[in-house]
């Protein structure tokens, strides 16, 4: 112990053990020292390195403080390595709504909803027939609020997709189609495909141009034609 400028320094000996089941490469307390009416005059923090479970170790620590503890506390220092066990509620939006979500691969429900989670990094997936297929990751701070949202546009496909009764998916250009079959490029193939192995077809929005010539025209004209995202059954 020793004292410089009103604060007074404390070093001792600590002795650690990990109680769980798991290697922890590392951990973080917070230790604050406390004076008879609960106010903290003091804080340091113990760090833990390479412990095995059921290991014990004896660490050395040092803080300082402004008066003479009576008590001290100590909690863990998520932001070196103790995962909280507390999950943070977090609400997902999605524009628009009712997009099937996964986080981590397991499906949790369709937006908007509210997950917990623990603290760390997630990934989260969105699906919406009619729209591109959304991957996000989510990164969440031990000290995270609750009640937080995040909202999360979906784009729209790039391509015609097809879904066939197998379960299988196709993306491309939809060329024609007809009542007996659809005619699709599939990175430059044509593929013509049976109307009945046809689940639903998804055409992107496009701009189609045509040029109309008349007696008294002399510049050419374009008139753009918008082909919806409504599937076709």
């Amino acid at each position: 112990m020793g004292s410089f400028g009103g604060a007074t320094t404390f070093v001792t000996d600590v002795l650690v053990q990990n109680l769980t089941s798991k290697m922890m490469p590392r951990a973080s307390f917070n230790v604050s020292l406390l004076d008879r009416n609960h106010v903290r005059i003091g804080n340091g923090l113990l760090v833990i390195d390479d412990l095995t479970a059921g290991q014990s170790a004896k660490v050395q620590f040092q803080c300082k403080s402004v008066g003479q503890p009576a008590m001290l506390n100590i909690a863990a220092y998520n932001g070196g390595g103790v995962p909280s066990s507390t999950k943070i509620p977090i609400a997902i939006i999605s524009v628009p709504p009712g997009a099937a979500l996964k986080v981590d691969d397991q499906a949790v429900g369709t937006t908007p909803v509210t997950i917990r989670v623990l603290s760390g990094s997630h990934s989260l997936e969105l699906r919406k027939e009619g729209y591109a297929v959304s991957r996000t990751p989510l990164d969440v701070n031990p000290d995270e609020a609750p009640g937080g949202s995040i909202t999360i546009t979906l784009g729209g496909l790039g391509n015609d997709t097809i879904e066939l009764r197998d379960g299988s998916v196709l993306t491309g250009d939809v060329i024609s189609m007809n009542l007996e079959s659809v005619v699709v490029s599939v990175q430059g193939n044509q593929q013509t495909l049976e109307r009945n192995k046809i689940k639903k077809i998804f055409l992107v929005e496009r701009i189609v141009t045509h040029t109309i010539t008349g007696p008294e025209t002399t510049t050419p004209s374009t008139v753009p034609i918008n082909e919806g995202q409504t599937p076709h059954k």
